[in-house]
């Protein structure tokens, strides 16, 4: 019988995302009280991937293509802003419906749930990028997607509840934000970025990572039962990311 450990990583790590998503989801409908702890946690792994492998893999590819690090580091910024922008949009947009009364509807709640749905599709084709980069690039990357995707698979559910959705509808919803990065990976055998390119998606992907850990999970880890036990659990996150790393680049 052929385990996991026996797939090519980049196989492995699709299917580990996939995965992770149903787990984030399950929870949410049976464990709430301890999703705080996960989510602190997941945000200290998002921290790790960013900090200690795609920054040193950016400036690692800008003194290759001779590019300056400040232009560089462009991307990062245009790629937290544009989250940023897209996030704010929709919350704004929401919160104008939501004060003219209570405004639960099935259908805002699919809306919020496919859009989680389109998010899990683009960390798939983050995976495959990384990997184009190379292995120890694509297994970080997938390290930071699998804590990401576990949290949208908290939110995909945890949103069709909130705005009336049947448990079934919640969990149909779930299955296809778990398969959407699988489909995302795949996209990328078909085509493959010039280094350049490469670079610009690394420091894209860094803003991205940045904006959804310190700006939506870790906010979200705090927001109802905020203690030092989350917070400790961030910074186990990071220091275990920190060390998987180091023994990934051994």
């Amino acid at each position: 019988m052929i385990s996991l450990f026996d797939l090519p990583p980049f196989i492995t790590f699709i299917i580990l995302t996939c995965l992770a998503t149903f787990i984030g989801g399950l929870i949410a409908l049976k464990l709430r009280t301890h999703i705080h702890l996960l989510l602190g946690f997941t945000a200290g792994v998002i921290l790790s991937v960013v900090s200690f492998d795609i920054l040193p893999e950016m400036v690692d590819l800008s003194q290759k293509l001779s590019i300056d690090i400040h232009q560089a580091f462009i991307p990062l910024v245009v790629g937290f802003l544009i989250f940023h922008i897209i996030e704010k949009y929709i919350l704004i947009h929401h919160t104008h419906e939501e004060d003219y009364g209570t405004h639960r509807h099935p259908k805002i709640g699919m809306g919020s749930a496919l859009a989680l749905i389109g998010h899990s599709f683009l960390d798939g084709v983050g995976i495959g990028l990384a990997f184009q980069i190379s292995q120890t690039t694509g297994i970080a990357v997938a390290f930071a997607v699998l804590a990401h995707d576990f949290s949208d698979g908290i939110n995909t559910v945890s949103l069709m509840i909130a705005h009336n959705n049947s448990k079934l509808r919640a969990l149909g919803f779930l299955a296809l934000d778990a398969f959407a990065p699988v489909i995302g990976a795949l996209s990328t055998l078909l085509f493959k970025l010039s280094p350049i390119f490469s670079l610009g998606y690394l420091g894209i992907f860094a803003g991205f990572l940045l904006y959804i850990g310190a700006s939506d999970i870790l906010p979200e880890a705090h927001s109802k039962r905020s203690s030092w036990l989350t917070v400790g659990m961030t910074v186990f996150g990071a220091l275990l990311m920190y060390v998987v790393l180091e023994l990934i680049n051994i």
